[in-house]
C-alpha cells in the first residue's frame, strides 16, 4: 500500500517555477508507479511575495510549510528587488525559513557522472571513474545569523559589521550528521575551519574532534578553508564528506557544483530534528533563462529524490529517479549548460517528461 505525504511547494522566482514544475511530474509520475499520493500546497517566498504581500517570507507560508512533511522550493531573487535594504530582499525568506524552521543540516551532494565527464572543467587524469562527495554544512549559524549592523565612526565614515557566532551544541549536532552519513558511505571526513585565525574555527575544530571519538571507524582530518578550496580542484577524489560552517559550506558547495559540470545538476536538503526537510537545487533564479524553458531541471528533480529518501523514507523511489536520471543522460539528451557536439539538446519541460518516461 502506497502513502499519503503533505508537500509545500514554493516555485519562488525566475526558472524557479519552470524546475519545480518539471520536478512536480516527476513526483507525479512515482505516485502512480508506486501508489503514493501527494498532496500539494503552493506557497508564497521570495521576490513575488514581495510583489504580492509586501513581504519576502509571509507568515502564512511559514505556517504552512510547518504543517507539512516537507518543503520543495525551487529559487529566489531577481534584479528588480537588487535595491531594497537586506532585510526586504527576495534572499531574507530562505534565511527565514532555514531559521524559524530549524533546518540546521544542509546536505549538498557533488556527483558526476560518467555519461558527463566532458562537462567536467578538471582533466580527465583528475576526474578518474568519477567523483562523488558530500557538503554537510551548518544551516542555522555562523556569520549569516550573528549579529550584525552599522555604525557611524569619527574618522573612517560608515562601517558595517557581521558577527560569526557558533555554539558547542551547534556544532555538535551538525558534526554529529556529518559522522551519521560518513559511515554509510567511504568512512572518512574532512572538517574544513580557519582554526589559525578565528576563534569560531577553534571551538568548532575542538568538538568536532571530541564528536569524532563517537565514531571510530571513520577517519577525521582537518583542512583550513583556503586548502580546501585548493583541494577541491587539484584533487576532489580525496574528499567523501566535507563537514563545515555555513559560509565556507556555501562557498565551498558552489565551487564543488563546478567540478560536477553544471550549477544545475546540483540538487540539496535541508534537515531540522526527525524527517522534516526543505529541498532545493543548489543553483539560484537565473532570471537571464526564466520563461524561456532553457533553465536545467535535473537538480530540483534530484532533490525530490533527496525528499523521497530523508523526509518519506522512501529509498526504492528515490533511486528510481536517480536511475531514470542516469538513463536520460546516457541516451545523449542535453539542457543547454550540459550540452556537447553529438548530443540532444531538449528544453526544461522536455527533460522533466523524458525522465518520468523512465519511471516504469
Amino acid at each position: 500500500m502506497g502513502g499519503t505525504y503533505k508537500l509545500a511547494v514554493i516555485p519562488g522566482d525566475g526558472i524557479g517555477p519552470e524546475v519545480v514544475d518539471a520536478a512536480l511530474g516527476v513526483l507525479e509520475q512515482i505516485g502512480k508507479v508506486y501508489g503514493h499520493q501527494f498532496v500539494t500546497k503552493t506557497l508564497l517566498a521570495g521576490g513575488c511575495a514581495i510583489e504580492a504581500t509586501g513581504n519576502p517570507l509571509p507568515p502564512e507560508t511559514v505556517a504552512a510549510c510547518r504543517a507539512s512533511d516537507a518543503v520543495l522550493l525551487g529559487a529566489v531573487g531577481g534584479d528588480q528587488w537588487d535595491d531594497l535594504p537586506g532585510d526586504k530582499r527576495p534572499e531574507k525568506a530562505l534565511l527565514g525559513l532555514r531559521g524559524q524552521l530549524g533546518l540546521y543540516a544542509n546536505l549538498r551532494p557533488a556527483l558526476l557522472y560518467k555519461e558527463l565527464q566532458e562537462a567536467c572543467p578538471l582533466k580527465p587524469e583528475i576526474i578518474g571513474e568519477g567523483l562523488d562527495l558530500l557538503v554537510v554544512r551548518e544551516l542555522t549559524g555562523g556569520i549569516y545569523f550573528g549579529p550584525k549592523g552599522r555604525r557611524t565612526t569619527e574618522k573612517m565614515g560608515e562601517e558595517a559589521f557581521d558577527t560569526e557566532v557558533y555554539s558547542e551544541a551547534e556544532v555538535e549536532r551538525i558534526a554529529r550528521i556529518a559522522f551519521t552519513i560518513a559511515r554509510n558511505r567511504r568512512r572518512q571526513v574532512t572538517s574544513v575551519d580557519k582554526a589559525n585565525i578565528l576563534e569560531s574555527s577553534r571551538l568548532w575544530r575542538a568538538v568536532v574532534t571530541r564528536v569524532a571519538a563517537d565514531y571510530p571507524e571513520v577517519k577525521l582530518n582537518h583542512l583550513y578553508v583556503d586548502n580546501a578550496s585548493m583541494q577541491l580542484v587539484r584533487d576532489p577524489k580525496q574528499f567523501d564528506v566535507i563537514l563545515t560552517t555555513n559560509m565556507f559550506g556555501d562557498i565551498l558547495s558552489d565551487e564543488a557544483s563546478m567540478i560536477t559540470g553544471s550549477i544545475g545538476m546540483l540538487p540539496s536538503a535541508s534537515l531540522a530534528h526527525g524527517n522534516f526537510g526543505l529541498y532545493e537545487p543548489v543553483h539560484g533564479s537565473a532570471p537571464d533563462l526564466a520563461g524561456q524553458d532553457r533553465a536545467n531541471p535535473i537538480a530540483t528533480i534530484l532533490s525530490v529524490a533527496m525528499m523521497l529518501r530523508y523526509s518519506f523514507a522512501l529509498p526504492q523511489e528515490a533511486a528510481a529517479i536517480e536511475q531514470a536520471v542516469q538513463q536520460v543522460l546516457a541516451k545523449g539528451y542535453r539542457t543547454g549548460d550540459l550540452m556537447n557536439p553529438g548530443k540532444t539538446l531538449v528544453g526544461t519541460a522536455q527533460m522533466g517528461k523524458l525522465i518520468s518516461g523512465y519511471i516504469q
